[in-house]
Parts: structure tokens; C-alpha cells; sequence
């Protein structure tokens, strides 16, 4: 293990795209290790493919980390900024005969693979220039630079999550650290990042258990500690294959602006591959508290937008009314509804949907009827509770509503009361027209919750538009 006494970890996403569930779980994991232990969380971006790399994808990795809160202490540090570092490295193995020169053409190499599948081989570097003799004019010819790594013995992995992982230096051919116009390769650039960032655990996802072998041999031949490993197994769709966008894999941020909170997410994926006893839902410092790698499952965790959906519930009915507030606004915006400058008349509002909705989105959806006056009945509603029936105990309830001297919820109770006396109806009779007609539909909080909320004039407009509409 690399030489430090305050453990290290890193991120080091590829900016070939957004963000998405699987790195953010692995983002997390690494975090929260360094939290956990006071220790030092990396942000790297490694860059080093300049045709798949964007800015645009930068821009949206460090959004969506941002959102998650999950801050990192150095960095972000750009490969695409370092290759001078990994060219001096690349050197220094060619001098001390740990690399090699390779002037194998493309064209070469591909039928050299092709033939090598044809027999039914593996299709690893054959060493044509392993042992080549070097000639004056060899500089001059475009040539590739490769590792010289060991053809005998094995390279064995103690893995904190797998266990024990051994591989045959035999079947690991002479990777490529320099292409042919000097640029570094992605392995070849990830041991010396990690080792000049002294970074003692590396948690990554399994795909990356074939690299792990190379880049040990590689972090040997250039004389560097090894970090601790741990492969964390993939996370899989509901069909138990890999997760993809057909079983619901976005975008980080298209998680956050379909409503859901950044601490539902993070606790969804902290619970997605790793167990902490049978306790489901997590604080951000209760997760610190708790994370170990040990308790990383061997198996693949399983993605489930329904139990997603209720981590994100658990915690939205625990916001404060200010918290509640703050993470509703841009989603009445985004709605197109207004958005309500009264924060203590919206808290209030919030407050009867809380618990009603598994996400801001549906949240705000569900009380439409609060932040517009544009309100559209449900015709199978109408056609129910709107009905010639209903339009004298309605009529007595907009008389009331407007009578009242004090707009309350007790006020509000004892006028109904006196309604039902009136016409010898139950609740049930004369509240449901009353919610189709304030709210458009037949589902919402208490209508006295409702009705207070609205206030006199609003909810006189709507009983009045509604007895329009039955005559």
C-alpha cells in the first residue's frame, strides 16, 4: 500500500458523457470512506481520450457532484493536463529496459488479432518487438511504447470486496503506455496519477478488475507502493442484466429535476450494494458513521425506481417547512406555476402534500390547485359531484364561506356544520362537491386544510364558477 497514515481515495470519471447512477455510487463510496476515516477525498477527470471528452460532460460531472453534496478536498485534477508527467514516466522505463519500442503498424496488429482468434487464441500482443534490436534510424519510424511486463509467474490481487483474485502474468500482454503520437494511455496514466496523488484506496466498479493485474505490474516496474483495492460489483436492471437507460439509468440530474432529493439519491445508492443491519433509511452523517467496506456486497446490487421512490418519500416528509420550502421553488417554476413570494402562506401549503407525494415533482403536482387559479375539472368528477343535487347545499356552503367573520379552520368546521343540519346531509355529501370544485378532482388533503389555505375570496370564485356550471 502507498506510504500514508490518513487514508486517500479518489473519483476519477471519464467526461465521455453525463454522470450516471453506477459513478455516482462509486463517488459516493469513496467519500464516504475518506469521511468516515478522516481522510482525503480526489476528484480526477481523466481526460486523456480527447475525441470522447467534452466540456460539456465536465461541466455536468461537477453538477451532479455538487448536487450530491459529495465535496471533494483536491482537484479536480485533468489528465489532459499532465501528459508531460506521464511522457518523463513512459522514459524512464525505456531507459531502465522496462518498456519497449513497438513499430507494428495498425494494419499489423489487426491481423495479427484476427488470426489469433482464428485458432482459437487470445488475442494478446504476440512481443514481435520485445526483443527487437534496436538500429540507428528507429527514432525516425513512428513506434508505439509498450511495457515490458513478465511472461512466468502470476499477479494476485487481495481485493477488500472480492476476496482474493489471482491472474497469470501469461495471459497479460505488453500494453501499450505511449501510442504513436506520444500521448499516454488510459492505464498507464491512472498508476501514475494515483501513485504522485497518494491515493491508498482505490474503490472502483468490477468492470475494472481486468485492468487492476496491469496496472500492479505497472506500479511495480516503476517503483511505486500499491493501493489498496476493492471492486465493487455492478449494479444491475430489474432483469438482471446491466443497467442501462431502458431500466430507468439517467442522468444524476435527471433525477433531480423528476423531483427527487439529493439526500433520497444519495441514501438509495449508499443501500445499493452495501447493508449497514437492517436499517433502511440514512442521514448523511449517519451514513459517515457507519460506511465500511466490509459490509460491500459480493453480489450485484439490483436498481429499483420504486424503492428509490420511497428512500426519496422518507426523507421528503422529514424536511423542515424552510427546507421544504427552499427545494419545492424551482420545481412551481419549472411547472410554469407562479411562484409565491409568501414563504410562511407556501410552507403552510407544502405541509398538508408532504407526506402525500413521493417526490417534489408530484409534490407540486398534487397541489396545483394552491399556486393557480387556472383550475381544470375532472369531467368524471363533474359528472359525479357536480350534479343538480348538489347545488343547494353548495350554494348554502358559498353563502357561509362568505358570511364568515374569521377565516378559519374552526370557523370553517362550524359553518359546514350548520350546512349539514340544513339539509340533513353527511360530510361526505356536501365535502366532495366542495373539493371537486375548489381542487378539480376528488383527492387532496382535508378540505377544511384546503379551504383555509385558499382563503375567502378564492374559494367563494371557485363555488361560484362551480354553480355556473351545474346550472
Amino acid at each position: 500500500m502507498t506510504s500514508s497514515s490518513t487514508p486517500r481515495t479518489r473519483f476519477a470519471p471519464s467526461p465521455s458523457g453525463y454522470l450516471h447512477i453506477g459513478g455516482a455510487r462509486t463517488a459516493l463510496f469513496n467519500f464516504l470512506y475518506a469521511r468516515r476515516h478522516g481522510g482525503v477525498f480526489i476528484l480526477r477527470v481523466e481526460d486523456t481520450d480527447r475525441e470522447r471528452s467534452t466540456d460539456a460532460s465536465i461541466a455536468a460531472i461537477l453538477e451532479s457532484l455538487a448536487w450530491l453534496d459529495i465535496a471533494w478536498d483536491e482537484g479536480p485534477f485533468f489528465q489532459s493536463q499532465r501528459t508531460a508527467v506521464y511522457v518523463a514516466e513512459a522514459e524512464r522505463l525505456l531507459r531502465e529496459g522496462r518498456a519497449y519500442p513497438c513499430f507494428c503498424t495498425t494494419e499489423e496488429l489487426e491481423a495479427k488479432r484476427a488470426r489469433a482468434l482464428s485458432e482459437g487464441r487470445k488475442p494478446v500482443y504476440d512481443g514481435t518487438c520485445r526483443d527487437r534490436v534496436a538500429t540507428p534510424g528507429d527514432a525516425a519510424h513512428p513506434h508505439t511504447v509498450r511495457f515490458r511486463g513478465p511472461k512466468d509467474g502470476e499477479t494476485p490481487i487481495d481485493d477488500l470486496v472480492k476476496g482474493r483474485v489471482v491472474f497469470q502474468n501469461a495471459e497479460l500482454d505488453d500494453l501499450i503506455i505511449l501510442r504513436s503520437d506520444r500521448t499516454p494511455t488510459y492505464n498507464f496514466c491512472v498508476v501514475v496519477d494515483d501513485a504522485e496523488m497518494r491515493v491508498t484506496h482505490v474503490l472502483r466498479g468490477d468492470d475494472h478488475l481486468a485492468n487492476t493485474p496491469r496496472q500492479i505490474l505497472l506500479y511495480r516496474a516503476l517503483g511505486y507502493g500499491l493501493p489498496a483495492f476493492g471492486h465493487v460489483p455492478l449494479i444491475l436492471g430489474p432483469d438482471k442484466a446491466r443497467l442501462s437507460k431502458r431500466h430507468g439509468a439517467m442522468a444524476v440530474t435527471a433525477y433531480r429535476d423528476l423531483g427527487f432529493l439529493p439526500e433520497g439519491v444519495v441514501n438509495y445508492l449508499a443501500r445499493l450494494g452495501w447493508s449497514h443491519g437492517d436499517q433502511e433509511i440514512f442521514t448523511r452523517d449517519e451514513l459517515v458513521a457507519a460506511f465500511t467496506v466490509e459490509a460491500i456486497g459480493k453480489s450485484a446490487g439490483v436498481f429499483d425506481v420504486e424503492k428509490m421512490r420511497w428512500v426519496n418519500w422518507s426523507h421528503q416528509k422529514a424536511l423542515t417547512p424552510d427546507a421544504l420550502v427552499r427545494a419545492a421553488r424551482p420545481h412551481l417554476a419549472a411547472a410554469g406555476l407562479p411562484v409565491p413570494g409568501d414563504d410562511a402562506w407556501l410552507a403552510k401549503a407544502l405541509a398538508t402534500l408532504q407526506e402525500r407525494a413521493q417526490t417534489l415533482v408530484e409534490l407540486v403536482e398534487s397541489g396545483r390547485y394552491y399556486f393557480t387559479d387556472d383550475v381544470v375539472i375532472d369531467p368524471a368528477a363533474a359528472a359525479k359531484f357536480l350534479t343538480p343535487a348538489a347545488a343547494e347545499p353548495l350554494r348554502s356552503v358559498r353563502n357561509a364561506c362568505a358570511a364568515l367573520g374569521g377565516w378559519t379552520m374552526e370557523a370553517l368546521t362550524a359553518a359546514f356544520d350548520d350546512v349539514l343540519a340544513k339539509h340533513g346531509l353527511k360530510l361526505g355529501k356536501v365535502a366532495q362537491p366542495v373539493r371537486v370544485a375548489v381542487t378539480g378532482g376528488t383527492a387532496s388533503p382535508g378540505i377544511f386544510e384546503v379551504l383555509e389555505i385558499l382563503g375567502r375570496e378564492r374559494t367563494v370564485a371557485r363555488l361560484d364558477a362551480a354553480l355556473a356550471r351545474i346550472s
